[in-house]
């Protein structure tokens, strides 16, 4: 009993390692083939179209309502102390750092990645991946590098807007409905938000990306075991998305403020 737990322990740790280690080479071939032609342009904007403008509305009511409800719940307690001039400021700097390039994260890895797995699945199992192979098409080239690109420029693009609309809603309970002085408001986050806060966050943002498209991409050439072997791909892809954000979270945030 215990030798069968520990042999099921061991695999998956090793199927982790295995599975980072392709990641890794996949980036590494991806770079290699990013300036390489023919560029197909018109795959970087499809995949674009699908990343950032099918997340747009998403986006937008994630980002929206999440400083609606960061402004109620930060007037409430920082009003225990006087402090609720300091709400918009912390606020700022929460979704600057924080929120936004994690929430985005979330909202992109739920929507793109399940689709990209999914789509690169079935490629796969119906021996789509194969045929391009036989006509010495790179898949990597092809198929991973336009949605490489993709992760890495419009994420960072939602993250800004997730963290305006964060901002102008907060800004609206604040001063309209809470009756907060404006002055102060924006004073504040002009005092206490600085270019590092932005800077970090848009990094964040940009590395999120990168591992969203590379481990959806990994899942979905790797799926086997037709209809079955794509769902399990897909859910795979979503999961790992989202555990690899908040580790990578936590390890870019390490590195920037220790």
């Amino acid at each position: 009993m215990a030798i069968s737990a520990i042999e099921v322990l061991g695999k998956r740790v090793l199927d982790f390692f295995t599975g980072v280690g392709a990641i890794v080479i996949l980036f590494v071939r991806s770079l290699g083939w990013l300036f390489r032609p023919p560029f197909r342009i018109s795959l970087f904007l499809q995949q674009m179209e699908f990343v950032g403008a099918g997340s747009f509305f998403i986006v937008f009511l994630t980002g929206t309502f999440s400083g609606l409800v960061l402004a109620l719940q930060l007037i409430d307690g920082f009003g225990r102390f006087q402090a609720e001039t300091l709400v918009g400021s912390t606020i700022a700097i929460a979704l600057c750092r924080e929120l936004g390039p994690v929430l985005t994260g979330l909202i992109v890895a739920g929507r793109a990645a399940s689709a990209m797995a999914t789509e690169l699945g079935t490629m796969k199992v119906t021996e789509q991946i194969d045929a391009l192979e036989t006509m010495a098409v790179s898949t990597t080239h092809y198929l991973v590098v336009p949605r490489l690109v993709a992760g890495i420029v419009m994420i960072p693009i939602l993250t800004m807007l997730f963290n305006v609309l964060g901002l102008l809603a907060s800004y609206y309970v604040s001063v309209e409905v809470m009756a907060i002085d404006p002055g102060s408001y924006l004073r504040n986050i002009n005092k206490y938000l600085t270019s590092r806060d932005v800077t970090v966050g848009v990094l964040k943002s940009v590395v999120f990306g990168a591992t969203i498209a590379l481990v959806a991409c990994h899942k979905g050439l790797t799926a086997s075991g037709g209809a079955r072997g794509v769902g399990t791909a897909t859910t795979d892809a979503v999961v790992s998305n989202f555990i690899a954000i908040f580790v990578l979270d936590y390890v870019l945030t390490v590195l920037a403020f220790q």
